[in-house]
C-alpha cells in the first residue's frame, strides 16, 4: 500500500484540482493507496472541502492539527500515522506533479528505497527566490556533514524502512529536508519541470524563507559556532600587526597618531563582531532550550477516518 501525505493550510481552492489528478495517477499504478491531509491551522474551509470530498471518495484520512504548527510539523504528523509500504509526501499546489507517482513507485519495485523528485528548471519562481535557493544549497552543502541534493523538496517515495528510520529522529525543530537526507538508503531520481502554483500564494516568502534557511544550516551544521574561533585568531593578529604600526610610527619615526577615531573604529568594530557572534550562539542556545523542553512536535485537535 502506497500513503500519500499532504500538508494543507488555506487550500481550499487547491484541494479539489489535485484531487482530479492524483487519484487517476493512483489508479494507474495497480496498488491499494490512502490519502492522508493534514490540516495545519487553516482558516478558510480547507477542513470542510476534506471532509466533504472523504465522503465521496474512499481511502482519505484527514488529521486536523489544533492550530498551526507549521509544514514540518504537518508532515511529520501525516508520516506518523502512515501506514503504507512507501510514503510519498506532495504539496496541494500541484507544483509536485501527481502525474510522476507511478514513476516513482516503478523505481521503488526495482528496489529504490527513495526516490526523489529533482527540478530541472525552477522558471515558476523569481529571480530572487532561484537566486537565495541557489546560493542557499550552496553555503549548506559546503559546511555540512550531509548534502542535501540541489533542487529537491520534500516530493518523493520513501520505503517503509526509511520512514521507520526518519521517525526515531525526535527534534522538535524539524528541517525535513536535511532530516530526509541524514537517513540516506539506496536513492534514485526522476527529474521534472516544476509548473507555477494552481492557486493561492506560497507560503514560504521572505522572512520565513530566512527562518527556514537558518533552520537548516544549524540543525546540520556546527561551523558558524566553530568559525568564530578562528575570527578571533584574526582579529588577535590584526590587532597584534596595528600595535606594532602604531609603535613604529611614535617611537621609531615620531608622528604623533591621532587616538579618538582609531579607538571609536575598533571598539564599534570589535563590538559588532561580539554581538554578530552572540547572535550565532544565541540561535543554537534557543535550539536546546526547545529540545530540553521536549514538547510535542504537534497536537491532533481530531482525526476523521479510519
Amino acid at each position: 500500500m502506497i500513503s500519500i501525505v499532504c500538508p494543507v493550510c488555506n487550500e481550499q481552492e487547491a484541494i479539489e484540482p489535485l484531487m482530479a489528478r492524483l487519484l487517476p495517477s493512483l489508479d494507474a499504478c495497480d496498488t491499494e493507496y490512502e490519502l492522508i491531509f493534514v490540516d495545519d491551522g487553516s482558516r478558510d474551509r480547507t477542513l470542510s472541502v476534506l471532509i466533504e470530498i472523504r465522503q465521496r471518495t474512499p481511502g482519505i484520512r484527514v488529521i486536523q492539527l489544533s492550530r498551526n504548527f507549521g509544514k514540518e510539523a504537518a508532515l511529520t504528523a501525516g508520516i506518523d500515522r502512515a501506514r503504507g509500504d512507501a510514503v510519498i509526501p506532495i504539496d496541494a499546489d500541484l507544483q509536485d506533479p501527481p502525474e510522476l507517482i507511478p514513476a516513482m513507485i516503478a523505481k521503488w519495485r526495482e528496489g529504490y528505497q527513495v526516490v526523489l523528485a529533482k527540478r530541472t528548471s525552477r522558471g515558476s519562481d523569481t529571480w530572487l527566490k532561484r537566486s537565495t535557493a541557489r546560493w542557499f544549497y550552496r553555503l549548506h552543502n559546503r559546511i555540512s556533514e550531509v548534502p542535501l541534493p540541489e533542487n529537491v523538496g520534500d516530493f518523493r517515495l520513501m520505503d517503509k524502512s526509511v520512514v521507520v528510520a526518519v521517525r526515531r529522529m525526535p527534534e522538535r525543530h524539524r528541517f525535513m529536508k536535511g532530516l530526509f537526507a541524514w537517513v540516506g538508503f539506496h536513492t534514485a531520481v526522476i527529474e521534472y519541470e516544476r509548473p507555477p502554483r494552481i492557486a493561492g500564494l506560497s507560503k514560504f516568502r521572505g522572512w520565513y524563507l530566512w527562518n527556514f534557511a537558518l533552520e537548516g544550516i544549524t540543525s546540520f551544521s556546527t561551523v558558524p559556532l566553530r568559525i568564530w574561533s578562528y575570527v578571533g585568531a584574526g582579529v588577535a593578529a590584526l590587532s597584534f600587526l596595528y600595535a606594532l604600526a602604531l609603535i613604529t610610527r611614535t617611537l621609531i619615526l615620531g608622528i604623533d597618531v591621532p587616538g579618538y577615531a582609531s579607538i571609536m573604529t575598533v571598539v564599534l568594530f570589535l563590538g559588532g563582531l561580539q554581538l554578530l557572534g552572540l547572535g550565532i550562539i544565541g540561535e543554537y542556545l534557543g535550539r536546546l532550550h526547545d529540545e530540553a523542553k521536549q514538547r510535542p512536535i504537534y497536537i491532533v485537535n481530531q482525526e476523521i477516518g479510519d
